[in-house]
């Protein structure tokens, strides 16, 4: 086959190589070229205001093949300094002129040409390339990461929303809403001792039962704070323990509602007044020296002015107001702990924990609580036995049990059973054991205000960090509009530029056919 037909491959990588060792370029050749930018540096100084000139110099590093266009240009814009022997007069032809003799010169463009292409193909453009995949990679991570935090604001937002929903506050000033709902504790302590009277069934069947095992009468221990409740209501727990109701309630008021009120009335907020009795059934405002009367019929009926009620002369006694009593004096009773004034009142002054209701009150709460579960305790037994036939009632020496045993079924009994957890639920709740904590912990409404805020704040910072990577993921988009068009021209350009030392080599070898192959036909 002729030699001229076999094409000459030469790899882009090894094209300087290449031409150095075909001896088309010398090995230093790089001290030339610094001669000749400078040449350059200083002939761009004086350049004709042309459209093409100022396309070739703009943004790109000026090469042979640039100068060869720009003498072109030069001919037609220094035509007139043209003179009759065919040369240019103009200086700005000159040195471009000198700059191509340069160039061409041991073929220095040839090898700053190829060191441009190897450039190129090996590291700007594979460079731009990878600056726009990490671009991508951070938009991508960055929308992975806004999901992830749209998840957690959400979820946050949900269990905020769900908390004031459960406690019944807006949100907006979450500690003084926390303390303002301390004023429905008296309605929904009301509520409850109402709502829990459904296990009087229950509590008989247990008295009966364990009154019919023991063979003795009623003990009066047996849930005897959650049967005072139901039979009297959410009285004081002062009424609990004297059997009679007090004259007046002194409660304490909450130190931290106390604070809270001060320092919004200083802030021009919401004024709660001076003492609010959350105690007291009747909702009534202790104000501190008025003398709230609970029971002024009490007063009012026969009073001992201390007199013998067993003494034969029975003197008649007149109806007095309260407030017309004076000079009474007092009498301490040690049996009963309580004060009888010689004007004849009964009862005497609630304080401290006595001011509390039963459910109000802390020690007595429990207890009720703990009655519930002895008698939920109690029902889940009889079903068990019941359910197994074991059933101690139906053994022959309990045929004489009371009728109420006897009639008792499984149906009855899950009955009784879900009273009783009726009963547990409205004194357990969420939202009424917040409240509870509220009242008579200091510390716990600002942990619960603090929760809250946490969840707030959760979702503050996640709208905080999507902002941030939202706008990252605009600087990237940005940077990759500017990026692909610099890509795209670098290859253009040095696709033209392999093109053009691929036509010069060839005429070096007689126009045979030079391919460069590699790197460059995979940009």
């Amino acid at each position: 086959m002729d030699e001229q037909h076999i094409p000459i491959d030469i790899n882009t990588t090894k094209l300087l190589d290449w031409l150095i060792s075909r001896r088309h370029v010398p090995k230093d050749w790089q001290n030339s070229v610094l001669k000749i930018r400078e040449k350059i540096n200083n002939a761009i100084q004086d350049m004709p205001a042309h459209e093409g000139i100022i396309k070739l110099l703009s943004g790109q590093h000026i090469n042979y093949f640039h100068c060869l266009k720009i003498v072109n240009i030069l001919k037609e814009t220094e035509k007139d300094s043209k003179n009759i022997f065919g040369r240019y007069g103009s200086q700005r032809m000159k040195d471009w002129q000198d700059i191509i003799g340069a160039y061409e010169k041991e073929n220095i463009y040839l090898a700053e040409a190829a060191q441009i292409i190897i450039r190129n193909v090996s590291y700007e453009i594979p460079s731009l390339k990878k600056q726009i995949q990490k671009l991508e990679q951070t938009q991508a991570e960055s929308d992975k990461k806004i999901k992830d935090y749209t998840k957690i604001q959400n979820a946050s937002l949900k269990e905020f929303t769900s908390s004031c929903e459960q406690l019944g506050i807006k949100g907006n000033n979450i500690k003084l809403e926390l303390l303002e709902l301390l004023q429905e504790l008296s309605n929904l302590y009301e509520e409850q001792a109402i709502k829990i009277k459904i296990v009087k069934p229950a509590i008989e069947l247990y008295t009966t039962f364990m009154t019919f095992l023991t063979k003795q009468k009623t003990d009066p221990n047996i849930l005897s704070t959650l049967s005072f409740l139901i039979q009297n209501g959410n009285t004081t727990t002062y009424e609990f323990i004297y059997g009679e109701r007090p004259l007046k309630i002194e409660e304490t008021q909450s130190s931290v509602l106390n604070e809270e009120t001060e320092n919004n009335t200083q802030n021009n907020e919401i004024d709660f007044g001076d003492n609010i009795d959350f105690g007291d059934n009747t909702g009534e405002i202790d104000f501190g020296d008025e003398i709230v009367i609970e029971n002024p019929e009490v007063i009012e009926q026969n009073i001992d002015w201390g007199s013998s009620r067993g003494s034969s002369n029975e003197e008649s006694f007149e109806i007095v107001n309260y407030e017309d009593l004076t000079n009474e004096i007092e009498i301490n009773l040690e049996e009963s702990g309580i004060i009888v004034e010689k004007s004849g009142e009964d009862g005497g002054i609630a304080r401290g924990e006595e001011a509390f209701t039963l459910l109000d009150n802390p020690k007595y709460r429990e207890l009720i609580i703990n009655d519930l579960m002895e008698l939920e305790a109690f029902l889940k037994m009889r079903l068990f036995e019941m359910s197994n036939e074991s059933d101690l009632l139906a053994l022959s020496q309990m045929q004489d049990a009371p009728t109420i045993l006897q009639m008792q079924t499984v149906e009855t009994i899950t009955k009784l059973s879900d009273y009783v957890n009726v009963a547990l639920f409205e004194l357990t709740n969420k939202r009424v054991q917040h409240l509870f904590n509220i009242k008579h912990s200091p510390k716990y409404v600002d942990i619960l205000a603090a929760s809250l805020k946490q969840k707030l704040s959760v979702v503050e910072r996640m709208k905080t960090s999507k902002g941030v990577l939202e706008k990252k993921i605009k600087e990237c988009a940005n940077e990759i509009r500017k990026t692909q068009p610099v890509i795209k021209i670098a290859i253009e350009k040095t696709k033209e530029l392999q093109k053009q030392i691929e036509e010069d080599i060839s005429k070096k070898y007689k126009q045979r056919r030079v391919n460069i192959v590699g790197g460059v036909n995979n940009l």
